[in-house]
């Protein structure tokens, strides 16, 4: 099996001759694209993922895992400031954990070896490790219906199948009744995660511990991935142990930011649009960081119309933001996520921010009402500012509105939640959201002058 690592945006090149067994070949790379092309992330084409240049492919802003037969791709974001893969890995690794809602000790990447290990091996074992935790407390079970002929009364009689199938066998009776069974739709849904795992994991140890997880699940029934009953789970205080493990699994097979729905004959993904990723995590870290608080987050919402049809009232054109935060139901802070790399202030005043991000936070400003509006980049070391609020700009006319530009650090992603909150209840700041009558009369003397200078 040869493994590769590239970063998004980064080219893998294509050796021309196959000498060595290690050599990237292009039959590696076009199934490669063919498993790519079957992932369908953002489109029917591959070229969103991969994009091929004849003697080299080129990664997109896509990250995660491609597998295809003897070969294995690693895809994993520019995070600048992270020293080396494995920084990067950690990075990722919290970010997933926290859009998904994972307990997961990142720690675990920097002991026992797994430095070398890429970002598929490195989940196998902690969802192995969870799986082996939770089964220590038992498999789940559940009552069952059962229809059987038996040699004993059990349950009750089925006295139609009684008196017409088996009316020449009265040795035998048509029983119902309920059986304590393992073969519930959690179960199969873990069975079915260890069996593709298995099917795709090259690491030695993690082969072993999932061969011996499919052993005890070995009486459980395996239907197609497609056939899962996820419908069927239900989750109450009894096996409320395995929601994380359920959300696990999901990821492996089925979730929303990738698919994996491929066939193990042909290939594995497991993608995340980096983009979106970044979104959701900023959002989730916020969320968690003001819970207790008397502020509100909400991703992706709440959802306005920009206009209203003079004629017959319909709303046109709808705006959702990455993240709201509110209190008591009215939006204080509007933030947009950016996915892209924030210029120095002596490199470029606008500090690189498109003309239309702005357009579009003055318009976020209008139709929620809301006078603190926030567009937030990843950091990077070349900016001469540290992480936080790296410039504000007052709206014309509405001079009491800001417009902010700030960065997260996503070396130490477990601070991102934490420094929002500091940037955005601290009592002297620019972007405080509870600020009091005398600072927001500075505010717009300051403006003032500005405007009249």
């Amino acid at each position: 099996m040869i493994h590769r690592t590239v970063k998004e945006w980064d080219y893998l090149p294509i050796e021309s001759s196959s000498a060595g067994p290690k050599a990237f070949t292009r039959p590696f790379a076009d199934r490669l694209l063919r498993v790519a092309r079957c992932a369908r992330l953002g489109g029917d084409d591959e070229e969103r993922i991969l994009v091929d240049r004849s003697s080299k492919l080129r990664a997109q802003q896509v990250v995660g895992v491609l597998v295809a037969k003897g070969v294995t791709l690693e895809i994993l974001p520019k995070i600048e400031g992270a020293d080396d893969d494995q920084a990067t890995r950690r990075s990722l690794i919290h970010m997933l954990a926290k859009v998904l809602d994972l307990d997961i000790a990142t720690g675990l990447t920097a002991t026992l070896g797994w430095q070398k290990e890429n970002l598929l091996e490195i989940l196998i074992r902690l969802f192995t490790d969870k799986l082996f935790l939770a089964l220590r407390q038992g498999m789940p079970r559940k009552y069952v219906g059962v229809e059987d002929d038996v040699m004993a009364l059990r349950g009750s009689l089925d006295v139609v199948r009684q008196f017409t199938l088996l009316a020449a066998t009265p040795q035998k009776l048509a029983c119902r009744y309920d059986e304590l069974s393992s073969n519930i739709a959690l179960n199969q849904i873990m069975k079915a995660a260890i069996a593709r795992l298995l099917a795709i994991s090259t690491n030695v140890e993690n082969q072993r511990r999932l061969a011996e997880l499919s052993f005890v699940y070995d009486d459980v029934a395996a239907p197609q991935i497609r056939s899962l009953r996820w419908d069927q789970v239900l989750l109450d205080r009894t096996n409320v142990g395995w929601a994380e493990l359920l959300r696990f699994a999901k990821m492996l097979l089925q979730d929303r930011y990738q698919s994996t729905t491929i066939g193990v004959a042909e290939g594995f993904s497991l993608l995340f649009e980096m983009n979106k990723l970044f979104e959701e995590f900023v959002g989730r870290a916020l969320k968690d960081a003001l819970r207790g608080t008397e502020f509100s987050v909400q991703l992706q919402g709440p959802k306005r119309y920009a206009l209203i049809d003079r004629k017959n009232g319909a709303l046109r054109f709808a705006t959702r933001p990455d993240v709201v935060v509110s209190r008591n139901g009215k939006p204080l802070l509007v933030v947009d996520t950016k996915w892209k790399r924030l210029k120095g202030a002596i490199e470029d005043p606008k500090r690189g921010v498109g003309q239309a991000d702005v357009y579009q936070m003055m318009a976020y400003a209008h139709v929620y009402d809301c006078d603190r509006l926030l567009l937030l980049y990843p950091h990077h070391r070349e900016l001469t500012e540290e992480g936080g609020l790296v410039a504000a700009h007052l709206i014309t006319n509405k001079l009491d509105s800001l417009i902010g530009i700030a960065t997260v650090d996503l070396v130490k992603p477990e601070t991102v939640g934490p420094a929002l909150k500091r940037m955005l209840l601290n009592e002297g700041g620019v972007f405080n959201l509870t600020p009091d009558g005398s600072q927001r009369l500075q505010l717009l003397a300051t403006a003032s002058k500005l405007v009249a200078g």
